[in-house]
C-alpha cells in the first residue's frame, strides 16, 4: 500500500512572490503560500514598508503593492523596525529590497540572527550610496539603513556565503534609477539554483534580466539562465533595467526541501510514499533529492499522482551538495541507514545557518549511535545498513533548527519514537510537519 501526502508550499518561492507582489503597484493574488513563521516576518515588514496584505482563504493572499517602493521612517532616531526574528531569507532579501526605497530602517532579529553574516551585501549597498551602520559588529545585524534609493550601475557582489545576497539585489534592481549590472567576485558561488527561482519570479512579474557568461577567450555572450547549472566568480553578469513589477495572479509550487523528509521516509520506512504537488521541471535546487535517492539505491518513480519512493537497502554515495545545502541533514540521516561511508562535500556555508548544521547533524547522528567524521566543509557518515537503535530516553537536540528536527524524525520510522527537545521549531518552514509525519510512522511508534 502506498501512502499519499502533499508537499508543503515552497518557502523560497513564497518569500519571493510575496516580495514581488508587494513591489507591484496594483492588486496581486498569490495562492498556495506557505504559512510559517518566516513568511509571517516577511509579510509584516512588507506591510510596515507600505504594502497592504490581506488573507483570502486558507493559504492565499491579496496584496496591494507599494506605489513608490518601500517607505521607512523619516527620522534617524526612530527608524522603521524590521524584525526578521530568525529568518535568514527575510533578512537578506529584504535588506536589499528596503535599500531601494526611501528612509530609515533597522534590521534586527534574535541573537542567533545577529551571528549570521551580511558583510558581502553591506559592501554592495554601500557602493550604491546606502548608509549602513552595524550596531554591534561590522558586517552583521542589527543594522541601521538610510537610503534615498539606489542609483544603479555596476555592482560587484560576493556569493561565497549565500546566494540570497544576489537574489536580494536582483529583486531590488528594477527600482534603481538606472540599469544595474551585477557581477560576482569572491572565490566561489554557492546555491546558484536559488538565484534561478528569483529570476523566474522576476519574469513572472513582467521583468526581464539579461544574463551573460564569459567564454574561455574572455568575450561575454548572452546566455539562457535556465540552462546554467553552476557559476563561477568572474564568469557571469546579470543586467536589470529599471521597470515596474506587474501585478497579477500567481500560485506557489510545492516545496522540494520540505518534501525531502517525506520522500526519504519512503526509502527508509515500511511502505512506499507518494508526494503530490511537486513540479517535475522545478527550478528548485532541492529537487536534487530525487537524484540523490536514486543514487543511493531507492526505487523512485513519477506517477500521475506524484513522485513515489519505495523502501530499499540503501548504499553510500560521495556527493558535492553546494547547490542543495538544505538537503544535507536529510541526506546525512539517510546515510546513517545506508551501508558504507557517505561523503558530503563543499557545504562549509552550512555553519552559518540557523545552527551550525554540520556540527548539529554530526552530533545528533552520534546520539543515535552512528559514527560521523566532521570536516571543515562536510561530513563522512559511516552507515549502519539499518535503522539506528536509538537508546531509550534519547532526546535529540534541535538547536532551534527546523531542518535538524525534521531530519532526525527519520529515525522514528522503526519501532521506537523520536523525541526532540523543541517540536515546535518546525513552524519555521513546515508547521504541519508532525501532523503529516504521524501518518508515516509505524503503529508501534504512535
Amino acid at each position: 500500500m502506498t501512502l499519499q501526502v502533499r508537499a508543503p508550499a515552497s518557502k523560497s518561492i513564497s518569500h519571493r512572490m510575496m516580495i514581488a507582489a508587494a513591489l507591484a503597484p496594483g492588486r496581486s493574488v498569490v495562492r498556495h503560500v506557505l504559512e510559517c513563521a518566516d513568511l509571517e516576518r516577511t509579510r509584516a515588514i512588507l506591510a510596515a514598508a507600505g504594502a497592504r496584505l490581506e488573507p483570502i482563504g486558507e493559504d492565499s493572499w491579496s496584496v496591494e503593492g507599494m506605489a513608490d517602493g518601500p517607505q521607512g521612517s523619516t527620522s534617524a532616531g526612530t527608524p522603521l523596525s524590521c524584525d526578521v526574528h530568525e529568518s535568514g531569507t527575510t533578512c537578506r532579501l529584504l535588506t536589499a529590497v528596503l535599500s531601494a526605497g526611501r528612509g530609515y530602517f533597522r534590521i534586527h532579529g534574535v541573537p542567533r540572527m545577529h551571528e549570521r553574516p551580511l558583510g558581502a551585501l553591506i559592501e554592495a549597498l554601500r557602493s550604491q550610496g546606502v548608509e549602513c551602520l552595524c550596531e554591534d559588529r561590522e558586517g552583521y545585524p542589527p543594522l541601521r539603513l538610510f537610503t534615498a534609493g539606489l542609483p544603479g550601475g555596476d555592482v560587484r557582489l560576493r556569493m561565497d556565503e549565500s546566494s540570497q545576497y544576489l537574489s536580494g539585489m536582483l529583486l531590488a534592481a528594477p527600482l534603481c534609477r538606472s540599469p544595474v549590472r551585477l557581477s560576482l567576485s569572491g572565490e566561489k558561488a554557492v546555491s546558484w539554483p536559488y538565484v534561478g527561482l528569483t529570476l523566474q519570479t522576476l519574469e513572472d512579474f513582467g521583468l526581464a534580466v539579461r544574463v551573460e557568461e564569459r567564454d574561455p577567450q574572455g568575450a561575454w555572450q548572452t546566455a539562457d539562465w535556465r540552462g546554467i547549472a553552476e557559476v563561477r566568480p568572474g564568469g557571469i553578469r546579470l543586467t536589470v533595467q529599471p521597470g515596474r513589477y506587474v501585478c497579477g495572479e500567481h500560485t506557489v509550487e510545492g516545496d522540494w526541501s520540505g518534501a525531502s523528509y517525506l520522500l526519504a521516509a519512503g526509502a527508509v520506512g515500511l511502505q512506499p510514499v507518494c508526494v503530490t504537488g511537486l513540479r517535475q521541471d522545478s527550478l528548485q535546487g532541492d529537487r536534487a533529492i530525487e537524484r540523490l535517492l536514486r543514487a543511493m539505491g531507492a526505487p523512485v518513480v513519477w506517477t500521475p499522482e506524484g513522485l513515489r519512493v519505495s523502501p530499499a537497502a540503501l548504499h553510500s554515495i560521495d556527493v558535492d551538495m553546494a547547490d542543495c545545502p538544505d538537503l544535507v541533514p536529510t541526506v546525512a540521516a539517510l546515510a546513517a541507514v545506508a551501508s558504507g561511508v557517505t561523503r558530503i562535500r563543499n557545504v562549509a556555508h552550512l555553519r552559518i545557518k540557523e545552527s551550525d548544521r554540520l556540527s548539529a547533524s554530526a552530533d545528533e547522528l552520534r546520539r543515535a549511535g552512528v559514527t560521523v567524521d566532521e570536516f571543515d566543509d562536510g561530513l563522512a557518515v559511516h552507515g549502519l545498513g539499518r535503522q539506528p537503535s536509538v537508546p531509550s530516553g534519547t532526546v535529540f537536540q534541535t538547536r532551534n533548527d527546523h531542518r535538524i528536527a525534521m531530519s532526525m524524525a527519520l529515525f522514528g520510522l522503526g519501532k521506537q519514537p523520536v523525541v526532540v527537545d523543541n517540536p515546535a521549531v518546525v513552524n519555521k518552514s513546515f508547521p504541519r510537519f508532525w501532523e503529516v509525519w504521524s501518518m508515516l510512522q509505524c503503529p508501534d511508534s504512535k
